[in-house]
């Protein structure tokens, strides 16, 4: 018979009986409520994942531990973070990144940009990637330029406009041969002006596309403005996922402590037209999807190695334009779950960091 005494042991054992407030046992059922160590809301889900798969380990399946955890307040260091300025008008700006180039980010981010759209929200697209800017071409807007419109006595940029999408790219202002060999500093100025100088008006989502790694250009992004949370791309290999592992762990930093809204595993596996049944991991099975288990995120979807895509985004029509296909399907579900994540994410930080959703186009936090 389970007692109170074999459970304070456990906690014990396992060193989280200091984080524990409350202690009750009825019948099968173990009630606990914890502090999480901090209020990010990775934490909380990891500390979440660990108590329940140590409880299953020791005392078995009939055991249900049904568990309260609440978020401390944020300490010293916590307020002291790399925070920007809020921009006026827009309310979550959604970083999307990589640890590694080549995993197709911009593709998802454009398919991202046009679903939210679709799905009724007010979005914009930063293209962040200075080197390699794609947005012009993915959404058919190549050799158009910024307008200066007068907002409130002062001179600002007028976004690029398409599929209902508000976007501004440093390849409107380079011409499509033309190389940008910048430093660090001026790269980040030129973002910093496309961030905060421009005419983005009223946005439920700022997505913005980061250039692959951890450099300049992140903390750049991360110092002018406040990322609300953080989407993570990458392919099933392992030389993928070990960089990925690396991206994470920068928005993780203590002095960042940005939220990982999930992980979307790309190219995930290939499904020939004449064979709609058949499923080939070209570059390994689910690799996403232990990463994510293994540092406590959310897996928000599974992209196909699908030829359309890959056509759409050359000829500026991003995919999931196409109604009713499968593609489309599966970037509906993925923002869906971001959204849903996000609002998970809103629930459980402190006021203070919380940003209001204006419309939650169907979607509401996942159940427990």
């Amino acid at each position: 018979m389970l007692t109170k005494e074999k459970v304070q042991n456990f906690l014990k054992e396992i060193e989280v009986d200091d984080l524990v407030n409350n202690l009750q046992i009825v019948g099968n059922d173990v009630y606990i409520d914890m502090m999480a160590h901090s209020p990010a809301m990775h934490e909380k889900k990891k500390l979440e994942a660990a108590m329940k798969q140590a409880f299953t380990s020791e005392f078995g399946e009939d055991i249900h531990l049904k568990l309260k955890i609440a978020s401390p307040e944020p300490s010293e260091i916590q307020q002291s973070q790399i925070k920007g300025k809020q921009i006026p008008g827009i309310q979550n700006i959604i970083a999307i990144a990589s640890g590694k180039g080549g995993v197709g980010k911009s593709t998802v981010s454009a398919n991202m940009a046009v679903t939210l759209a679709k799905m009724g929200f007010k979005v914009g697209l930063l293209d962040a990637d200075i080197y390699g800017p794609s947005v012009p071409t993915m959404f058919d807007t190549e050799g158009e330029k910024p307008i200066s419109v007068e907002v409130d006595g002062k001179s600002m940029m007028k976004p690029i406009e398409n599929y209902g999408v508000k976007m501004l790219s440093i390849g409107y202002f380079s011409g499509a041969n033309q190389a940008v060999v910048w430093r660090g500093p001026m790269a980040s100025k030129a973002l910093n002006q496309m961030i905060r100088d421009a005419a983005w008006g009223e946005l439920d989502f700022l997505l913005i596309d980061l250039p692959p790694g951890t450099g300049d250009i992140h903390l750049s992004i991360i110092q002018e403005v406040p990322v609300t949370g953080a989407v993570i791309v990458s392919t099933p290999q392992h030389v993928a996922l070990a960089d990925v592992r690396k991206g994470i762990a920068m928005f993780q930093m203590e002095s960042i402590n940005i939220p990982v809204l999930g992980l979307i595993e790309n190219m995930a596996y290939f499904t020939p037209e004449e064979l709609p049944d058949n499923k080939y991991y070209i570059f390994g099975n689910q690799g996403a999807q232990y990463l994510a288990e293994d540092l406590g995120i959310p897996v928000l979807g599974e992209i196909p190695l699908i030829q359309s895509i890959r056509e759409a985004g050359d000829v500026g029509r991003p995919a999931a334009l196409q109604e009713n296909s499968k593609i489309s399907e599966i970037y509906t579900e993925m923002a869906r779950k971001m959204v849903e994540s996000l609002v998970e994410r809103n629930k459980n930080l402190p006021p203070t960091e919380a940003v209001k959703i204006s419309t939650m186009a169907g979607c509401s936090p996942k159940a427990k």
